[in-house]
């Protein structure tokens, strides 16, 4: 478990800071602010799981891996910039990728440290989202879990498919390879069906209103 939870760890962590160099460098930041973003976007969502949980000090903190892979997926980030951004929105690939990674290693860690199965699922879903606000908050966005389509509901479902399954004493690694693609499948779906929660009406404007400010 502790050898599963890392690598997803780290993969996520990779992803994850690649997804905020990228949306850093659209910014124009300079190379320690696409870093510092990348490993703030990598590694934000996995300290706070780590101390909620109580294991501390975090991982991503005390093992230099951590900050290692953040930085080298920022560096590649900065240098081809525009190779990335060639693909088809590799800031939402990756951000998915990263969402999914972290979402089921988040909720394997819980499990280890004895959480029951609600709090596991939460904490999955903690761990995924994370990062994410704290990169959209460096770079003055709401973010994108407040405003997007099934972005914290992908990574519920995700980390609740990891929680069964070891309720169903399925296999660790089966388990969160299930979690992590419904949470992948179920983000990229959102994105290019436009699937989203219910949002409050706009209520028209009387035409008084309407008037008044247009004059």
């Amino acid at each position: 478990m502790r050898t599963l939870v890392l690598i997803l760890d780290l993969a996520g962590t990779f992803v994850f800071a690649l997804a905020g160099a990228t949306a850093a460098a659209r910014r124009h930041l300079d190379i320690f602010g696409v870093l510092a973003v990348a490993f703030a976007a990598a590694c934000s969502g996995g300290i706070t799981r780590d101390v909620l949980i109580g294991a501390v000090p975090p991982a991503a903190i005390i093992d230099w891996r951590y900050l290692a892979t953040s930085l080298v997926a920022g560096t590649i980030a900065f240098r081809w910039h525009a190779t990335i951004e060639r693909m088809a929105h590799p800031v939402r690939v990756f951000d998915a990728a990263g969402l999914a990674l972290f979402a089921v290693a988040g909720a394997q860690k819980a499990l280890a440290y004895d959480l029951n199965a609600v709090m596991a699922a939460v904490l999955g879903m903690l761990t995924g989202i994370g990062g994410g606000v704290v990169r959209d908050l460096l770079l003055a966005q709401v973010p994108i879990v407040l405003r997007s389509d099934l972005y914290a509901v992908a990574a519920l479902a995700g980390a609740a498919v990891v929680v069964l399954g070891d309720r169903l004493a399925v296999a660790p690694t089966i388990s969160a390879l299930a979690g992590a693609g419904l949470c992948f499948l179920l983000r990229m779906m959102a994105i290019h069906r436009n699937w989203h929660l219910p949002k409050p009406l706009q209520q028209a404007r009387p035409p008084s209103d309407r008037r008044e400010k247009e004059g």
